[in-house]
């Protein structure tokens, strides 16, 4: 007798005999299996297995009107091509003993044969076995499904914290920075529109969103003086303030998590330039990595169109121009030219997160 699980796994029979389709189920109700579903015509079995997921045992038939079972078990390996290892197993019924039909059962995806006429011990003992695999094979996917809900649920909280620690670092940069608020916002939004028109994959293009607002962190290294200073900046002066790019790398660059190694590396190579005359290593072209480049073009350009105390905004027209003269000097050039053929969802982003004196905390909250 099956275990009292087994008892009630669902089980198909497909044969065009009467005969054989009332022995098999009389075979199997003394056995104790309670869920019997028998089908006369092949044509049948897709529908059922498209309407319902509860089969656990096919036995089908080989020789059959309309379809053969060779041809309802290629329907059933395709419907399963997905997922294989969810396709219920079948067991073959035939009289051919021959090894062409064994062979072309098996490269079809049957699992099992029954030579008829059938003995009912084999019967019983080959159902038995067959139904112990498949309540294994069931348990251990509801095991890996669960894990995989864990491993999503851990992975989901361990992001949420890489976040957390963005979040309380641009916090941070904005008690230092009046420019860092809304600009920051504008700035991030921009290159992650950037990265998607370049064709960067959505994972590259959710981080830059989040590490881009690091860029200028290592500001809060710099002295209130030459940091706040409304007039130009003295050529010590500048060299100090350069020293941001360096610090904001040094604050992020140990932490192993992906968000803030992007961010390290935005930090140290965003006032990098195309053609090797940026800092802080006067890296040149591709060698500045793709998030330094992306992060250049959008926070010049948000900056030159913003109002500051100390300057008024640029005119659309004339910060364009600057990122065409720009292009191979300053910028990448290729990505300029995505920028440009895109400005309008540019302009829209900025009109979004117009400045309101609203902190960078309400964006990624």
């Amino acid at each position: 007798m099956p275990t009292p699980d087994l008892s009630q796994a669902p089980i198909l029979i497909v044969d065009d005999n009467p005969a054989n389709l009332a022995l098999l189920e009389d075979v199997l109700y003394e056995a104790g299996y309670d869920v019997v579903t028998s089908l006369s015509d092949p044509r049948e079995v897709m529908p059922l297995i498209r309407s319902t997921t509860s089969i656990d045992l096919i036995l089908l038939d080989i020789r059959m009107p309309h379809l053969s079972g060779i041809q309802v078990l290629e329907q059933l390996s395709a419907h399963y091509e997905q997922d294989p290892g969810a396709m219920p197993p079948v067991i073959v019924l035939t009289a051919q003993t021959d090894e062409q039909t064994r062979q072309q059962a098996l490269s079809a995806g049957a699992r099992d044969f029954l030579t008829k006429p059938f003995a009912h011990w084999e019967v019983e003992l080959r159902i038995r076995n067959h139904l112990n695999a498949r309540a294994h094979y069931n348990q251990n996917r509801l095991y890996s499904q669960h894990l995989e809900s864990l491993v999503t649920e851990r992975t989901h909280e361990v992001k949420e914290t890489q976040l957390e620690i963005v979040r309380r670092l641009a916090r941070a940069g904005e008690y230092r920075d009046n420019e860092t608020g809304m600009h920051v916002i504008r700035m991030s939004k921009m290159c992650q529109q950037l990265a998607k028109l370049a064709q960067c994959d959505d994972d590259f293009c959710e981080m830059i969103l989040f590490a881009s607002p690091l860029h200028d962190l290592g500001k809060i290294g710099i002295p209130d003086a030459i940091l706040l200073k409304p007039g130009r900046l003295t050529e010590d002066e500048f060299k100090i303030m350069r020293q941001h790019a360096q610090i904001g790398h040094d604050i992020l660059k140990d932490h192993p998590a992906p968000l803030l190694q992007m961010a390290a590396r935005i930090a140290i190579t965003h006032h990098e330039k195309w053609d090797g005359s940026g800092y802080p290593h006067q890296l040149a072209g591709e060698d500045i990595p793709l998030e330094g480049r992306i992060s250049a073009i959008c926070d010049v350009f948000d900056a030159l169109m913003s109002e500051r105390p100390y300057k008024k905004a640029w005119p659309e027209a004339k910060a364009v121009q600057l990122l065409k003269d720009e292009a191979g000097r300053h910028f990448d050039p290729h990505l300029v030219a995505l920028f440009l053929d895109h400005l309008e969802s540019m302009q829209q982003i900025r009109a979004q997160y117009a400045d309101t004196g609203e902190a960078f905390i309400t964006l990624v909250s």
